[in-house]
């Protein structure tokens, strides 16, 4: 007759699984970890560049101030939407907004260069979830237009900028350019797992921003643009968050012109992250 087996503490008794000691591994912990390790990567290597985060902001710094006065006298146009007050009031929230496109438009450019470098299929190979590494660029890019946003709107301030709309006014423009930045930096990733290219991406990329950025309200009132601008308009996200952020920084802000914008672009940076994560499968067939 056989002998008994022995369990790990030496007893009599049956084997125990190799993993029985261990707990078992939570999903959600475990995406939220590898989420907050690669977004700490991400910045850490803006840190370690901050010339890079100062220059994103030039462009911005010239639509504000440049175009806030160049075009000031607009607002005097018949038609033109004028309960913001001054033009520099009414380009704050588009300026902060096509920040928000350009910055994110070029978040696939770390996934092409972490391809050039081996460090994609490494990741790929590892334990790590492929949400995670989605999250984490799109978590760094949150944090990046949030930071820009403020420095926009401390801008606007110091150039004589005043809005009604306070905190919460401020606090719903910077969700709706974070909404925005993860709309467009989840084209950009999916983009870049696709096509591999940094040439090819940048091109891309301005292909879809630059439409979107004219064919909004962000630098002039789509009432006094041509029919059909207004009619694109209104299915245009940029649009949406542009209404949204320029609402709900005016006074007498209509609540039902931005709480069902906002729930659409919610609706739309989920969609957008899922759809770019299912990106990473077309990457791996393709390797």
């Amino acid at each position: 007759m056989s002998a008994p087996a022995l369990g790990a503490t030496g007893r009599v008794g049956a084997a125990r699984p190799a993993h029985a000691d261990h707990p078992a591994r939570n999903p959600v912990r475990e995406l939220l970890r590898h989420s907050g390790l690669l977004t700490a990567r991400s910045v850490r290597s803006l840190l370690r560049q901050p010339a890079y985060a100062a220059i994103t902001l030039i462009q911005p710094v010239i639509w504000l101030l440049l175009f806030g006065q160049l075009f000031r006298s607009v607002i005097h146009i018949p038609g033109f939407h004028a309960d913001n007050g001054s033009y520099l009031e009414f380009i704050t929230p588009g300026v902060i907004l096509m920040t928000a496109l350009f910055s994110s438009g070029w978040a696939g450019t770390g996934y092409i260069e972490d391809m050039d470098r081996g460090v994609m299929d490494r990741l790929l190979a590892s334990p790590v979830r492929r949400g995670a590494m989605m999250i984490g660029s799109l978590a760094y890019q949150a944090l990046t237009t949030a930071l820009q946003t403020l420095i926009v709107f401390a801008i606007a301030y110091a150039a004589g900028a005043r809005f009604a709309g306070g905190v919460a006014g401020i606090a719903i423009t910077l969700l709706a350019a974070v909404l925005m930045a993860i709309v467009i930096a989840s084209l950009s990733n999916a983009i870049a797992l696709l096509v591999r290219q940094q040439e090819a991406l940048i091109g891309i990329s301005q292909f879809i921003v630059l439409p979107l950025q004219f064919l909004s309200s962000a630098i002039m009132d789509t009432r006094l643009s041509p029919g059909w601008v207004r009619h694109v308009a209104r299915y245009n996200p940029v649009d949406w968050a542009v209404v949204a952020s320029r609402q709900a920084l005016s006074s007498g802000t209509q609540w039902g012109a931005v709480l069902p914008r906002l729930g659409f672009l919610m609706l739309l940076a989920a969609a957008m992250a899922w759809l770019a994560t299912r990106a990473f499968r077309a990457y791996q067939r393709s390797a």
